[in-house]
């Protein structure tokens, strides 16, 4: 009997041991076979896809940052652009003044022209003697009355503005000096007033007429 019991024994631990092992090697097939696999696959391909969709992202997102570059560079500011026009105009240079002498070297050259036509060695000549003379008339400050007055009958003629200052002054002085005859002295005042080459002509020709008597 006991024998009998042993190799039962024996037989029942021969079958779960049996059982052990096909339930082991069942266990190693899924572990191959089955859902362990398309985990790691998925593993592996879900940051491959998130990476495709960071891409697609950034590359909408690029065209519309080029655009709002390409426009904030093409259109100017109003800032901007009164900058500019403010240096613009400080930066722009002021007309150089015009003194009288240059206005009245223009006339001289003109009259001097349409004086002498082509004949070009008197209009230099002219021209010249011309700005000589208007030079000398400015220069003079002694008896303003009479240069307004040579100026006023002459214009702008400076050769003849100078002669006639010239020759009133002289004939002025001389006035002013005479004592003699003073009855025939304001006799030619009264004629000739401010004209003082006809006082000294009048003058010089009554108190010789007197002495003749």
């Amino acid at each position: 009997m006991e024998q009998q019991v042993n190799k039962s024994f024996w037989k029942s631990k021969k079958f779960l041991y049996g059982l052990g092992i096909f339930f082991a090697l069942g266990i190693i097939v899924d572990i191959f076979d089955g859902s362990p696999v398309p985990a790691v696959q998925q593993t592996a391909t879900q940051p491959v896809q998130k990476t495709e969709q960071v891409v697609v992202e950034n590359k909408n997102i690029k065209p519309a940052s080029v655009v709002a570059k390409v426009t904030t560079t093409t259109s100017p500011t109003p800032a901007k652009t009164e900058t500019k026009t403010a240096i613009a105009t400080t930066q722009a240079p002021a007309p150089a003044p015009q003194t009288d002498r240059d206005s009245v070297l223009v006339i001289l050259k003109a009259n001097a022209s349409t004086k002498w036509g082509t004949d070009y060695q008197m209009v230099q000549f002219e021209y010249n003697n011309q700005v000589l003379a208007y030079d000398w008339v400015v220069a003079q400050t002694k008896y303003p009355a009479i240069m307004t007055k040579a100026k006023n009958k002459w214009g702008n003629d400076y050769q003849m503005v100078k002669f006639e200052y010239s020759n009133q002054v002289e004939a002025y002085e001389w006035i002013m000096v005479q004592t003699a005859y003073p009855n025939i002295m304001t006799s030619a005042k009264q004629k000739w007033g401010d004209d003082y080459q006809m006082v000294k002509f009048e003058y010089t020709n009554q108190v010789e007429a007197y002495k003749s008597l």
